[in-house]
């Protein structure tokens, strides 16, 4: 999978350049492939103490609790299965979600304020759920599940 970053707000594209950047709607020329703008776990099945700070938990509910009968699936994101600090010097500054790749929405979080956590009710009942998560001292981190 290649890696498009844009320059200006840290927005990620995956595969192929938007016309724009959905997030802050600077031009295609701020986005620069960057093959390490994600850390990833050195070994996925034995992560370390950071790494169970900041991979994403992805937990699909295809019966959703706000808008039932609709058709809805809620995806809840936590950062960690150990959570992540959310102090003034270290926290989540968001996180991004992505249904097949393709980016849907950013939660933007206030450290203290906070839990390092994000909920969405999704018009989709099937597809590759990416959620990506920044840190504002470890960067990015991904993780995926299918719905």
């Amino acid at each position: 999978m290649t890696v498009f970053e844009c320059k200006v707000c840290g927005h990620l594209e995956f595969d192929k350049l938007p016309d724009i950047c959905l997030v802050c709607r600077s031009p295609a020329s701020a986005f620069k492939e960057n093959a390490g703008a994600i850390n990833q776990p050195a070994d996925a099945t034995e992560l370390n103490d950071s790494e169970k700070k900041h991979v994403p938990v992805i937990v699909i509910n295809k019966q959703c609790g706000l808008l039932p009968g609709s058709g809805c699936t809620d995806v809840h994101v936590k950062v960690g299965e150990t959570p992540h600090v959310m102090t003034k010097k270290h926290y989540i500054r968001y996180i991004d979600l992505y249904l097949d790749h393709v980016f849907l929405s950013r939660t933007w979080l206030s450290p203290e304020k906070c839990h390092a956590a994000a909920g969405w009710h999704l018009n989709a009942d099937s597809g590759l759920i990416t959620a990506v998560e920044n840190c504002n001292v470890h960067g990015n981190w991904i993780s995926e599940a299918s719905i």
